[in-house]
């Protein structure tokens, strides 16, 4: 099960996906919000493929971690905790969702890179430090910006619209594209 799918509570049954809402998300703030207030998440969730649900988390791993950062730069200590916290949680999710039956060394590689970002952002949370949060966002946008690469070509090989989704940034020699991928 990818970490997507478990994170949506996503349930197998007869071949079929059936992907079971939370009750509550975050909003684009941090706040919790009722998925059925929510239209456009609702549909956003129910017509992801797996690989754009993995893409979501990155994004709202990188929002929240980002949120904790402004936060944090001004001395708001509640608010970078909460929005930390929910950074963690989102590793965590992606981390219990390797599978490791389907490419072990793989899964154990992207285990550690979640380890490392958790632990930059728990370090974050206790040290309340700025240059932690900026570790893991820098490490946390190569990967979004990797898997985005990988849905495109998934998208291009479906013989889908390699330019659905979020678009994919340029690398630049200062930033060199990581690899990661489902396992």
């Amino acid at each position: 099960m990818t970490p997507a799918v478990s994170h949506y509570q996503a349930v197998f049954g007869g071949g079929n996906l059936q992907i079971i809402l939370p009750r509550a998300v975050a909003d684009m703030t941090g706040a919790m919000c009722n998925t059925a207030d929510n239209p456009y998440l609702r549909d956003a969730v129910m017509t992801a493929t797996p690989e754009q649900l993995q893409l979501m988390l990155y994004d709202g791993a990188i929002r929240f971690a980002s949120q904790a950062r402004d936060a944090l730069d001004g001395k708001d200590y509640e608010t970078s905790y909460l929005r930390l916290t929910r950074a963690q949680h989102i590793i965590l999710e992606m981390q219990n969702g390797l599978d490791y039956e389907v490419n072990r060394p793989l899964c154990e590689r992207m285990a550690a890179i979640y380890n490392f970002l958790y632990g930059k952002l728990l370090d974050a949370n206790i040290n309340r430090d700025i240059a932690d949060i900026d570790d893991a966002l820098k490490i946390l946008r190569m990967e979004r910006e990797t898997w985005q690469i990988l849905v495109d070509k998934v998208n291009h090989l479906r013989g889908g619209d390699p330019d659905e989704g979020p678009p994919a940034t340029e690398p630049t020699e200062e930033q060199p594209v990581g690899f990661s991928a489902r396992c």
